[in-house]
């Protein structure tokens, strides 16, 4: 596992916790990490990662449109 230390500005006014949710939401998003490692990355439930990811715009349904295009010319 690979650990990172940032130096945040005391001013912005954010946790640890919510920082390990943010960075996992987003590569998450970015399709880095699965539905199944992202949690982890996060320290919350699957379920947990699954609610959260919302209040910060990441859709669960992280499917490109290219795929989809894909999935309409083949039906």
């Amino acid at each position: 596992m690979k650990i990172f230390k940032l130096n945040i500005p005391d001013f912005v006014d954010i946790e640890e916790k919510e920082l390990k949710i943010i960075l996992a939401a987003r590569l998450f998003e970015l399709r880095r990490l699965s539905l199944g490692q992202a949690p982890e990355v996060a320290e919350l439930s699957k379920k947990e990662f699954i609610e959260t990811i919302g209040k910060y715009s990441v859709s669960l349904f992280n499917y490109p449109i290219s795929d989809l295009q894909n999935d309409i010319n083949n039906a």
